[in-house]
């Protein structure tokens, strides 16, 4: 797919804004649709702040792309009323079955059969997503990961019916955001949060038995293996609530009591500890005076 088609971004949290500025960087128009109109305020924000830190990062790759141009390709609304203008979705909500139930028979009447519908989900089978479609071949798992702008390599998880011709769409999408896809089979969790996620609950097993602290926790795994991030500040990054919600998608799917969420992570999302974006996790993230 060449840069200058037009893709719906569904769901205008962190993640769905920074895809939309992706998108719209390299030249793609966009329209970000999100029920809630604080959560497209947001995004506003979102990508002025996102802008300064892929410029800081990534010099080179931007030079000469202007914010305002960029913007001008991003179209926000709550409403579906451009959504017969795209051939490719890409679906970012909340990781809750029945919302994401809703998404996709709402968007079923409303766009070409031909329409790719790509799930950027961390943990719900891209097979079943297929199930709630007429069309399951053009159904297909794509799971970025964040921050999408600074991150090159996506997971794209072919379901049980998905096409071949889907997997090449997908991936030539991802071609032109300069993007390489790891296509990998269906399965909950998939690779990436099928073994991240034990190792984020596991870690937060050890600071609730005080094994370790937290920042010894993510040192081992910093200093000693030479990861950039630690689990628990990757946790934190993520959103503890995130992490929750995978768990308990991954302990439903497999019924293994390997994915049973630590009391302690379950404790702090009750608490509203969720991490970055509440500005507290396993982390301090206020702001000091």
């Amino acid at each position: 797919m060449s840069s200058g088609s037009t893709i719906l971004v569904v769901g205008a949290g962190t993640m769905g804004a920074d895809l939309a500025l992706d998108l719209a960087s390299h030249g793609h128009s966009v329209i970000l649709k999100d029920i809630d109109e604080r959560a497209l305020a947001r995004a506003k924000t979102r990508f002025t702040e996102l802008w300064r830190l892929v410029n800081l990062m990534d010099r080179k790759r931007y030079a000469g792309i202007q914010l305002d141009d960029v913007l001008a390709r991003i179209v926000m609304t709550t409403r579906y009323e451009h959504a017969n203008e795209v051939s490719f979705v890409i679906e970012n909500i909340v990781e809750n079955i029945e919302a994401k139930q809703r998404v996709y028979r709402e968007l079923g009447p409303l766009l070409s059969p031909e329409t790719v519908y790509a799930v950027n989900s961390s943990c719900i089978s891209i097979t079943k997503v297929g199930s709630w479609m007429s069309r399951p071949d053009r159904v297909i798992g794509m799971h970025l990961l964040n921050p999408v702008p600074l991150k090159h390599l996506v997971e794209v998880i072919v379901g049980h019916h998905t096409s071949k011709e889907t997997i090449g769409e997908a991936e030539a999408l991802l071609r032109s955001l300069g993007k390489e896809a790891v296509v990998v089979n269906d399965s909950p969790g998939f690779v990436t949060n099928r073994i991240l996620m034990l190792t984020i609950n596991e870690a937060a097993f050890v600071v609730q038995d005080r094994v370790a602290s937290p920042d010894k926790v993510d040192r081992i795994f910093t200093d000693g293996f030479g990861h950039r991030m630690g689990p628990l500040a990757t946790g934190d990054l993520i959103g503890l609530d995130t992490i929750l919600h995978s768990l308990e998608v991954l302990y439903q799917s497999y019924c293994d009591p390997k994915f049973r969420p630590c009391p302690l992570l379950v404790k702090m999302v009750d608490a509203g500890q969720l991490g970055r974006k509440s500005g507290k996790g396993f982390f301090d993230y206020a702001e000091t005076p």
